[in-house]
């Protein structure tokens, strides 16, 4: 018996591909921005956090930040002198290694990097951070912690008890030592002490100017990757592939 034609599954969920549109306007845009702005700093992120980079945004505006797939940067800002479209912007998107990003910029060099050497964000400490002190719970009373979280700090291994509405730590605990990568449970304890870890900083790694000059800022020093994302390396871009699914090569930048 043939196949009704009246119950077929219709996905409603198929859209088409823009993955290769997206990252040819991009690499458009930061060629244009190449050519609009007189500074181009290349950096990395410590402790990564999305709602502080989108503060630094607005902050630094009209400067824009990239923050993404480095291979579309380096296709926009050209990986060999005979591709770039500024003298020695190729210099530049060698530094793309990893995960880093760019910053364009009109404000002055210096100035960009003495407010950049000062900046600093303390954030909630997240699992997977690195532990900056060593922090131990003594045997007693723990006014921090409210009695409404008793089950939820016993799981989190806590050895307390309720004594007359007050958290009491049956023994010495020791939360984390200096230099541990911490765990969730450790993590979230920290925070709930609002004794937060985490630290938001950005790291300039080289910088290129109107005028062609290039400078790595810190020679000899490795940059702090950020906490987030895939390390991508700079490899060529196959532009003229429109057939490539590759939705997620998009790279984050301002609106």
């Amino acid at each position: 018996m043939p196949k009704s034609k009246r119950d077929q599954k219709v996905s409603l969920t198929k859209t088409t591909k823009k993955g290769f549109i997206k990252r040819k306007e991009l690499a458009e845009e930061i060629r244009k921005n190449a050519e609009k702005y007189s500074c181009i700093f290349t950096f990395t992120v410590q402790g990564m956090r999305n709602d502080k980079l989108k503060d630094l945004r607005q902050e630094w505006r009209p400067s824009r930040f990239y923050f993404g797939k480095n291979k579309v940067m380096v296709y926009g800002l050209g990986k060999d002198p005979s591709s770039e479209t500024q003298k020695n912007l190729h210099l530049l998107a060698k530094q793309l290694k990893g995960q880093c990003g760019l910053l364009f910029t009109d404000t002055p060099k210096k100035e960009v990097i003495e407010w950049f050497k000062d900046y600093h964000e303390i954030s909630k400490t997240r699992a997977g951070d690195v532990a900056t002190e060593t922090v131990i719970l003594k045997e007693g009373p723990c006014p921090k912690i409210v009695a409404s979280q008793e089950d939820m700090m016993r799981k989190l291994g806590l050895p307390i008890t309720l004594k007359r509405g007050v958290i009491t730590l049956l023994s010495d605990f020791t939360v984390c030592e200096k230099g541990d990568i911490l765990t969730p449970e450790r993590s979230r304890i920290l925070n709930i002490l609002e004794m937060f870890m985490s630290e938001f900083r950005i790291h300039l790694g080289s910088v290129w100017t109107k005028d062609g000059k290039f400078e790595i800022l810190n020679p000899g020093k490795e940059s702090k990757p950020a906490s987030i994302g895939r390390a991508n390396e700079p490899e060529e871009v196959e532009m003229e592939d429109e057939s490539s699914n590759s939705a997620d090569d998009d790279v984050e930048c301002d609106e």
